[in-house]
């Protein structure tokens, strides 16, 4: 039986980071994320991960957004 679940193949949608751009909630918010990564971002165009695990590749200007509830929520138990 053990073998059966090392075989086990696994669609791609479970295997890709959910990067969406839909209408939700996330979708509303500046989120916090690593300084040094949103450089990286900005340069290769790699995704980012926010505190709240929301995966993106960032192209607006987050002072135009409220913060995210939940990132916010995150940093200050981070550094509380």
């Amino acid at each position: 039986m053990a073998m059966d679940v090392l075989n086990k193949v696994v669609p791609e949608s479970e295997t890709r980071p959910d990067i969406s751009h839909d209408d939700g909630d996330r979708e509303r918010f500046a989120h916090y994320v690593q300084k040094d990564k949103i450089t990286e971002s900005a340069v290769t165009g790699a995704p980012v991960i926010a505190l709240c695990g929301k995966v993106w590749v960032p192209n607006r200007d987050p002072k135009k957004f409220p913060v995210c509830p939940e990132c916010k929520k995150i940093y200050e138990e981070m550094t509380g």
